[in-house]
């Protein structure tokens, strides 16, 4: 299967910045085209999906800026570049043939995975997963608290800052995706399940935007 997928940014920008780009697709999940030697940038030549096609292009006023990769956990390929004041504009494209194969895991992402953070307060909100959740494993588990967290909240554009974590978001009762996805991880780390979010982007929109998905370790994977 052939999948594209496109991202066009526009910012105001008052004074020097440092821009730091998530848009580019993982290299956990599929490597790159062999250049003219054979060579790859990704040593994953063994994943099942293969970049095809990949461009990215950030400019200021009209001319374009140096821009340096910096891999992430798991493969995220970051951008970064140095801006000025005045309108930026960042293009994305890349074309991705071939199945995507589940990420790999070890042993580290099953502890990290398992802890509260910044915006997934688990330890908080483990006595309303045990609640709500307790005696449930496994795939049950994984799509009564989706069902849940689906029901309990309403998808309100604005509703939530970009600080609020799962905890703000179970009591406003509203959000966008990242919120939802914020409050499924919680819960499912108050119950011992590894989960974690990823960003990816969302098909069938136009013009295509960028989604926050919740992931969690299930039967194995």
């Amino acid at each position: 299967m052939k999948r594209t997928a496109s991202a066009r940014l526009e910012f105001d920008v008052d004074g020097p910045a440092e821009f730091v780009l998530s848009v580019a697709a993982s290299r956990a999940y599929a490597a790159e085209t062999p250049g003219p030697g054979g060579e790859t940038a990704s040593d994953t030549a063994t994943a099942p999906a293969r970049i095809t096609e990949e461009a990215l292009a950030v400019t200021q006023h009209g001319a374009p800026l140096e821009v340096r990769e910096v891999r992430d956990h798991h493969g995220t390929l970051l951008h970064l570049c140095e801006v000025g004041a005045g309108r930026v504009t960042v293009d994305y494209r890349v074309v991705v043939d071939g199945r995507l194969d589940e990420p790999p895991v070890d042993e580290l992402d099953l502890v990290r995975y398992r802890r509260p953070s910044r915006y997934c307060e688990s330890d908080t909100l483990s006595p309303t997963a045990r609640a709500e959740f307790g005696g449930l494993e496994g795939r049950e588990l994984l799509a009564a608290v989706a069902t849940w967290v689906g029901s309990h909240l309403a998808y309100v554009p604005g509703a939530s800052a970009p600080t609020d974590g799962a905890v703000q978001t179970l009591l406003d009762r509203q959000g966008v995706c990242r919120d939802y996805a914020h409050l499924v991880i919680a819960l499912l780390r108050g119950l011992d399940v590894p989960a974690r979010l990823v960003s990816v982007y969302a098909p069938g929109l136009s013009p295509m935007d960028f989604h926050a998905v919740a992931e969690a370790y299930v039967d194995g994977a």
